[in-house]
């Protein structure tokens, strides 16, 4: 009898054992998704939350925009072609990203043509220019992101430009352009340079370049758009068809004379450029309104850190708290200027105008991560006080500051 149970329980368990593999005997291996359990979700949660309790959110002061009569969507503006807004990601590019924009739509003003050009070539020499000049200067020339508008033609001038299709400065499957790893590594490799005192441009310039290539991929030196082969020299001259010597800087400060070429006294302008018009403000700001309406786009540059500037109603504007309207002057002006509560820390594209209440709006795209917050993605809407106060210095074709530019030439008689 003991006999029988024991065979009987045998074969129960073959039976069993046999069960839990596939038919021929063998398990299988798949890939699952790992699963958040006890110790992620409650142990490390807990620990985490101990040693980083969350601090509470510093609140921001603010103008309240509750019932104001301002823009409400980019449709209300009289403006003039450009492509469509674009990001700069996680760069402070910003220079580079407007600029760029304002060439786009002065190729489509002159020729007609649609073309959308890469903004990452021309930041990539401008940082090889950027080194070359640290280099020069034995460490005492500024290395960082910004730079200013009129940085585009001068790097254009001598590395030409290209289409975006053929150099976007991404990487597969990036999405966002993100710098600051490689901003990072760069400046280290300078500041190493200084702290040995090894000046060997051509090494450094080898050096910069091969950060550059791993983190944006590598420029072209000829590539095909449309069928026909250029180089980047090439498409400026035959397919842009842009005379870069016809753009004017108009800058409007008191620390220089007016009616001068001078520097526009700033760390962005680290190449220490002397060619911008200094205006007064009531100068500044009619040219920039007869541009506008005369069908032409601007390059403008200038302060974003107002407590009118908000990015969720999209507007720039300057509240009574700050300063009434009618006294915003070329004092004013200056006074924020030389106490940094102005500075040029971002370059955007007007695009279009529009007058409501008897003041101006002005249209303005963005390529800031704030203008995509809501709404029209990649707009602001400023007010005309805003500019008057906080805008620094803008970039047009001469055509449309002819004037101003007469009045230069009459001063210095």
């Amino acid at each position: 009898m003991k006999t029988s149970i024991a065979i009987i329980t045998l074969v129960l368990s073959l039976i069993y054992v046999s069960s839990i593999f596939s038919q021929d005997g063998k398990n299988k291996g798949i890939f699952v998704e790992d699963k958040d359990g006890f110790y992620k979700n409650e142990i490390q949660k807990s620990i985490d939350e101990f040693n980083n309790p969350e601090k509470e959110k510093k609140k921001d002061f603010k103008m309240d925009f509750s019932g104001m009569d301002i823009p409400k969507s980019k449709d209300e503006f009289t403006s003039y072609w450009f492509n469509d807004p674009v990001s700069q990601g996680r760069t402070g590019t910003c220079w580079c990203f407007s600029t760029t924009s304002y060439f786009e739509s002065e190729v489509y003003r002159l020729h007609h043509k649609k073309v959308k050009l890469s903004e990452m070539y021309t930041v990539y020499w401008e940082y090889i220019e950027k080194a070359k000049r640290y280099i020069k200067e034995r460490g005492n020339s500024a290395f960082e992101e910004g730079s200013e508008a009129n940085a585009v033609p001068r790097i254009w001038k001598i590395y030409g430009v290209v289409p975006e299709e053929v150099y976007t400065g991404l990487l597969p499957g990036q999405k966002f352009h993100d710098h600051q790893a490689m901003i990072k590594e760069m400046k280290s490799y300078l500041e190493n340079i200084k702290n040995t005192s090894a000046w060997d441009e051509e090494e450094a310039v080898t050096v910069i370049k091969s950060i550059m290539n791993h983190y944006m991929g590598e420029p072209p030196t000829e590539f095909t758009f449309e069928g026909i082969k250029y180089s980047p020299i090439e498409f400026l001259n035959n397919f842009l068809k842009l005379n870069l010597d016809d753009y004017a800087d108009i800058l409007s400060y008191m620390q220089q004379p007016y009616y001068q070429q001078v520097e526009y006294e700033v760390p962005d302008n680290w190449w220490h450029s002397k060619d911008y018009y200094n205006v007064p403000l009531n100068v500044y700001m009619d040219a920039l309104k007869n541009a506008i309406r005369n069908g032409y786009t601007i390059a403008l540059g200038g302060d974003v850190s107002e407590a009118g500037y908000d990015s969720w109603n999209k507007v720039g504007v300057i509240p009574t708290f700050d300063i009434p309207s009618q006294y915003i002057d070329d004092s004013a002006r200056q006074f924020r200027f030389s106490n940094s509560t102005t500075t040029d820390d971002h370059g955007i594209h007007l695009v279009g105008y529009m007058e409501k209440n008897g003041v101006d709006w002005f249209l303005i795209k963005d390529s800031g991560a704030g203008s995509r917050n809501t709404g029209d993605n990649g707009f602001y809407f400023y007010h005309e006080d805003f500019v008057k106060l906080k805008m620094m210095d803008f970039m047009v074709h001469k055509d449309a500051v002819e004037i101003l530019l007469k009045k230069f030439i009459e001063q210095n008689e």
